[in-house]
């Protein structure tokens, strides 16, 4: 079984986002995620900022897009939007004027929305990394390159690693006196991050170390709500892990009332995200991994990172 399981699984993740049937397998998904959660699999609360309003939007069974808006000019962003529907009905009912989409990548869990969005707007851009055959893209982005809506000033980086074009998207807080906020797709979770289809472990952990570069205030607005399993896996290989266990009591009171777990902060991830703690001599001690003599500190950290993920495969392929 063993032996069959990695192919089969890439010819599954081939069919997913190389063919028709992948799309039609996630308009199948959105369609019984509306008739499951008709409001959502999550309840949120916008967040503001001195005029810049971020809105988790709960999209199909475990999926976030976020809309971001600059209230004085009534101008939107929308990030990852899964569910053009969903989101179109956010957009009427905040009576803002949708400027760009900011996809994160190809998956159609995060880009599915861009091109019915698009036709609803004609004159929105969709921006992403070229490298991802993104739908609809109208803007491609290069590594730190800058953006721009209103009072919404946003840099994006090239974080390749679950898809070979992956970006994540950071809104300066500085201009509104806040902190930043990140919207990092399928890179980073709460106490996760995504898994390694389209890149080495080498790759992913440069990209998980832009993360780790950010201010500790940072907040982190991820693309999945899978907060619950995160923690029971990092409480796997870190039990002693005092920080993660008092996450963990607050995200067991948050999903116990379907509320949102978003946003973190980088600092708090810091603390119990095993995924951002490849440099942690506990993490090693938990893990069994010795950096072996003469090798390269990032490649040991690299070797660190591929354990992880191979044990959170195991545990629950999220």
């Amino acid at each position: 079984m063993a032996r069959t399981e990695k192919p089969l699984f890439r010819i599954a993740y081939t069919l997913y986002t190389r063919t028709r049937l992948g799309y039609m397998y996630y308009k199948r998904q959105m369609r019984k995620a509306r008739e499951q959660y008709p409001a959502g699999h999550s309840t949120s609360q916008p967040m503001e900022f001195n005029g810049i309003k971020i809105i988790p939007v709960s999209v199909l069974s475990d999926n976030y897009s976020y809309l971001v808006i600059d209230t004085d000019s009534s101008v939107a962003v929308v990030v990852d939007p899964a569910d053009p529907q969903t989101v179109q009905t956010v957009l009427e009912e905040e009576g803002v004027m949708l400027e760009a989409i900011l996809c994160t990548h190809k998956h159609w869990d995060h880009s599915g929305g861009n091109k019915a969005l698009k036709r609803l707007h004609s004159s929105c851009r969709v921006y992403g990394n070229a490298a991802d055959n993104i739908p609809g893209l109208t803007h491609p982005l290069s590594h730190k390159d800058s953006v721009t809506f209103g009072r919404m000033h946003f840099k994006a980086f090239f974080t390749p690693g679950h898809t070979v074009g992956h970006m994540i998207y950071l809104l300066d807080g500085r201009g509104v006196g806040a902190p930043s906020s990140l919207f990092s797709g399928d890179l980073v979770f709460l106490s996760g991050c995504g898994r390694m289809f389209e890149g080495s472990a080498t790759t992913m952990l440069s990209s998980l170390d832009t993360v780790g570069s950010l201010s500790d205030d940072t907040l982190l607005w991820p693309g999945h709500e899978y907060a619950e399993d995160n923690l029971l896996f990092a409480a796997e290989v870190e039990p002693r892990n005092a920080a993660r266990e008092n996450k963990y009591q607050w995200v067991l009171q948050q999903r116990g009332q379907k509320l949102c777990t978003s946003p973190s902060t980088i600092g708090e991830e810091k603390q119990y995200n095993p995924f951002l703690r490849s440099h942690s001599m506990e993490l090693h001690l938990a893990l069994g991994i010795q950096q072996v003599q003469d090798e390269d500190w990032t490649q040991f950290r690299a070797r660190v990172l591929e354990e992880l993920r191979k044990r959170k495969d195991v545990y629950n392929r999220r």
